[in-house]
């Protein structure tokens, strides 16, 4: 099948889609998808998430079940996990995790997982599309030639792209609609037909020349926001030493009309982007002989700040006489970041485990996580507490980790003892605030 006859099955909506990896960037594609016409075959090895979505249970708070008996009442939404399913598809997209492994190197398998059990299913008149975040060089390293291993040519056959994913859960401003698209594709054939398939569904599609250049945009994007705040967390602490608000330093510049943009300290990164991304080129710029020491820099930094926040409730702790041991500490906040649910790499987590390593009797709220059992690294067993006067006038120290905005900041200011505030939330002149 040529470029043009795929382009016009997708023009007609006469395409079936395939979607495999359904967590935070599959799922909302599924939707889109779905809302646009199109037939959708939904795949993940997770059978848990499959039978979920086949009786329309979430697991993504702020993707509400509604939502999925809407798609499911399409009778146009197939969730599987059986990879022939692909071979009914006129497009696979792969969207599935790209983390780093404990040297903190790459770790694609995930990638190379999928695309060897997509293999057996591929033929001719089919689009392919990775949308997970790497190094510049793995759709053509990788991807290429496991396709081409099926006697099937780049270009002609099958069309190959990658389009990086630009989810932001939890930002009601934007969604899988109106956020611009990046596409890059192996051949000028394949990008054509990449267009056509993310233009029926998106608002902006924004080509680029390669899957290389499409694969650095991506990693472009998070680079510059981790090496921004890696800059105003250093300077934060330095702010701190001399007595001077971070936050309010920052909102004074963001007055300047040009060439600033507001970036904003925590107690760290969280997420499956911006801690992991950057390192994906640092690994990959190895390869040419260069050693990327900015990003590396801001990557420490980044990753020091929790540590930061735990000594900044010890101090003050001791300011009230009181040590971090015995002491009851409440953490507001689980996830990576305010109003959603997902936890992967939260510095929340990382400030718990300190507490709790120092003999701090922890808790933590948050109306996005009720049940917190833990990660690889660090073992728990706790269940989200009620944010009640009564418990915050029990806590000798209250975090603020995460910023949700459900949390009642007037009620917790009343009746906290001491807060150490790692998101400058508490602006208001108060003894009992500590800004970390």
């Amino acid at each position: 099948m040529n470029s043009q006859l795929l382009i016009e099955k997708i023009q007609k909506r006469e395409s079936q889609i395939g979607v495999v990896g359904l967590g935070y960037v599959g799922l909302p594609l599924v939707l889109r998808l779905l809302e646009s016409g199109f037939r959708v075959v939904g795949i993940d090895v997770d059978s848990s998430k499959i039978s979920k979505l086949k009786s329309a249970q979430t697991y993504i708070k702020h993707i509400p079940a509604a939502k999925l008996s809407e798609a499911l009442a399409t009778n146009r939404w197939t969730p599987t996990s059986d990879m022939a399913q692909a071979s009914q598809c006129d497009g696979i997209v792969i969207c599935v995790p790209t983390p780093l492994n404990p040297h903190r190197e790459p770790d694609i398998s995930y990638i190379i997982d999928t695309m060897d059990a997509l293999k057996p299913h591929l033929r001719a008149g089919q689009v392919i599309s990775l949308e997970s975040t790497t190094y510049p060089g793995t759709t053509e390293e990788e991807l290429r030639p496991r396709i081409e291993s099926r006697g099937l040519k780049i270009g002609k056959d099958i069309f190959l792209v990658f389009s990086p994913e630009r989810e932001d859960p939890g930002n009601r401003k934007f969604s899988t609609k109106t956020i611009p698209k990046v596409v890059g594709g192996s051949t000028s054939e394949c990008l054509k037909v990449g267009v056509e398939l993310y233009g029926s569904i998106i608002e902006k599609v924004v080509p680029v020349s390669s899957t290389r250049a499409a694969e650095m945009t991506k990693l472009l994007e998070n680079i510059y926001r981790a090496v921004n705040i890696g800059l105003v967390n250093e300077l934060k602490i330095v702010a701190d030493k001399m007595g001077v608000d971070i936050w309010e330093v920052i909102d004074a510049a963001a007055t300047k009309p040009f060439g600033y943009t507001p970036f904003y300290p925590g107690p760290g990164l969280g997420g499956h982007c911006i801690p992991i991304d950057p390192f994906y080129l640092t690994w990959k710029a190895r390869e040419y002989g260069i050693h990327t020491k900015f990003i590396e820099l801001a990557g420490e930094i980044n990753r020091s700040m929790p540590e930061w926040v735990s000594a900044k409730v010890s101090e003050a702790l001791n300011q009230h006489q009181k040590s971090v041991k015995g002491s009851k500490v409440l953490v507001l906040g689980i996830s990576y970041k305010k109003n959603i649910d997902d936890f992967r790499e939260s510095p929340s987590v990382e400030i718990l485990a300190y507490l709790k390593s120092k003999g701090a009797e922890i808790a933590y709220a948050d109306p996005y996580v009720p049940v917190f059992t833990g990660t690889p690294e660090h073992s728990f067993d706790l269940k989200a507490v009620g944010l009640t006067p009564e418990l915050v006038q029990s806590m000798d120290c209250v975090v603020l980790a995460t910023d949700h905005d459900e949390f009642d900041y007037e009620m917790i200011l009343r009746n906290s003892r001491l807060i150490v505030d790692s998101r400058g939330r508490f602006r208001s002149a108060s003894e009992k605030v500590v800004r970390s």
